[in-house]
């Protein structure tokens, strides 16, 4: 009998604790990382010595891809990156992890790199911008 009460006190509880759940509302927070989150710094390139090796998603670097290197947005997320000192823009999907030079916020492929910079330069600055 005692065994069946307090069953019954859990199961209300619970009962209680997902309506209150399902009550609340999620609002997006500012520094969500999903569509629409931007961040500005520097962009650089993947040298040629890491082509083909394997990215911290697994996939192998290609590039003439169109893919990136991010500290923390996730794996397949689509990043339009701009180029702050001519305008040009190119869509990314994030595989890897990086870069983890102070001040830079995204490595791309060279592909991706020479579509909105010059490959000379080494390092551009930019806005990055969640698409998808």
């Amino acid at each position: 009998m005692a065994n069946s009460l307090s069953l019954k006190k859990i199961t209300v509880y619970l009962c209680i604790m997902l309506f209150l759940l399902s009550c609340s509302s999620k609002q997006l927070r500012s520094d969500s990382k999903g569509i629409g989150y931007t961040e500005s710094g520097k962009a650089s390139f993947y040298a040629m010595k890491y082509q083909f090796k394997k990215t911290a998603s697994g996939e192998r670097l290609d590039n003439r891809s169109f893919t990136a290197a991010h500290r923390t947005l996730p794996f397949g997320t689509k990043v339009k990156v701009t180029n702050l000192k001519n305008g040009k823009s190119v869509t990314v999907t994030i595989t890897d992890r990086g870069p983890f030079v102070k001040g830079r916020v995204i490595d791309l492929t060279q592909s991706a790199f020479k579509k909105i910079g010059n490959i000379e330069s080494g390092v551009i600055n930019v806005n990055i911008e969640v698409v998808e």
